[in-house]
């Protein structure tokens, strides 16, 4: 089988990329290993995979024709975000003050990829190659062959790795990777609450862990509280009783009570970043190409936005061809400040958040309380984080 491009990996950011690429004249396919996603249509059946877009991607999703499907009723925008220091400093962002509509829009994982694969089953230059497990990968001069657990061979000019955090495509291609554990888990569920949440995300920096509360639509909200292996493993033995009383107790009661809607799960945090994001013929996107902590939500926008890039710079590649060097170059440099950024960011602020020095307690918040106060550089990172 003959291909321009063959995608490896059918999720959020994989998906994204093929959809993108619907009207580029271009040969495709995609590799999934496991069955497509459902949304479900259940009023009480929630996905405990809750991510933040950011408007920037959101129109992008549009582009690729995947937001026009979702059931909007499922989707909360979030107009204002409410930031708390460990001794009381504050930090808020509002859409209102940086005249946009939203500052993010909050959704189910499974329901954003149920809506990408509704139009990749109808994309005529696609070829879904699902279930499918990978087994070997060659890489030559002029294309990449790919041959698969049934013994089926795919070749193709460009093949990209959106292959989740433990990519096998990145292991196969020899790309050196040294991620850095955070000696933290970032636990999440959802909750219904007492009190409306209004359209306002809060999040607790504190000594022991850092907390998110990102509202859902109606009176639910979703959490990411990122602890120590310790205190995760704690948590998840308790009752779902025992844990609501505990989150609302860390989020100061904001919200009144709550009641777990969704099991509490849990996943190891760290960071990756590699040298290089592309080889000759291998590109990588999403956490194939790079982990950061979940504290700024902005890992899924990270891999979203390197879909738009590559997606980009292949629709204007002129005479070279997909997988020539020259052209993923061009991706990688133009990536390379935003990944960076963004990991050395939350690097800085989850290790700033604990460390027990009194003297950085007091900077931290004294800087935060100096950020909140200086409107042009809060409307400066606000604005970045909109893209």
């Amino acid at each position: 089988m003959e291909f321009d491009i063959v995608i490896i990996g059918g999720g959020l950011v994989g998906a994204s990329l093929a959809a993108s690429l619907r009207d580029s004249g271009l040969k495709l396919a995609l590799v999934e290993s496991g069955p497509s996603p459902q949304a479900s249509s259940a009023p009480d059946d929630w996905d405990a995979r809750i991510y933040a877009f950011t408007p920037g991607n959101a129109e992008f999703l549009h582009q690729c024709g995947a937001w026009q499907r979702l059931n909007m009723d499922r989707v909360q925008q979030v107009e204002e975000m409410r930031v708390f220091g460990d001794t009381g400093a504050k930090l808020n962002f509002s859409a209102y003050q940086l005249g946009a509509p939203e500052l993010a829009f909050i959704l189910e994982s499974r329901l954003l990829q149920d809506a990408l694969w509704q139009g990749l089953r109808e994309q005529s230059n696609l070829t879904l190659l699902q279930p499918a497990q990978c087994a070997s990968l060659a890489v030559a001069d002029n294309a990449a062959t790919l041959t698969l657990q049934d013994g089926r061979k795919v070749r193709a000019r460009l093949l990209v790795g959106a292959d989740g955090r433990d990519s096998w495509v990145r292991r196969q291609a020899g790309m050196p990777e040294m991620p850095t554990p955070y000696n933290q888990h970032g636990l999440v569920a959802n909750f219904t609450c007492t009190k409306a949440h209004r359209g306002i995300a809060y999040q607790w920096f504190t000594e022991d862990g850092i907390l998110a509360l990102l509202p859902l639509p109606g009176r639910r909200i979703s959490i990411v509280w990122s602890v120590t292996p310790e205190k995760s493993a704690e948590l998840l033995a308790l009752s779902h009783e025992e844990l609501a009383a505990r989150v609302s107790q860390a989020s100061q009661h904001t919200l009144g009570e709550l009641k777990v809607i969704t099991p509490p799960a849990a996943f190891a945090l760290r960071v990756l970043n590699l040298a290089h994001l592309a080889k000759p013929r291998i590109a990588l996107i999403g956490d194939a190409a790079h982990n950061v902590h979940p504290l700024a939500g902005q890992g899924v926008n990270l891999g979203l936005r390197d879909a738009r890039e590559l997606s980009q710079t292949i629709l204007q590649r002129g005479a070279l061809d997909c997988g020539d060097m020259r052209l993923l170059q061009r991706y990688e440099r133009a990536r390379r400040e935003d990944i960076l950024s963004m990991q050395l960011t939350t690097d800085a602020l989850k290790h700033l958040f604990i460390n027990p020095n009194p003297l950085l307690r007091t900077l931290r918040n004294v800087g935060m309380a100096a950020t909140n106060a200086f409107t042009p550089l809060k409307k400066m990172l606000a604005r970045h984080a909109l893209n």
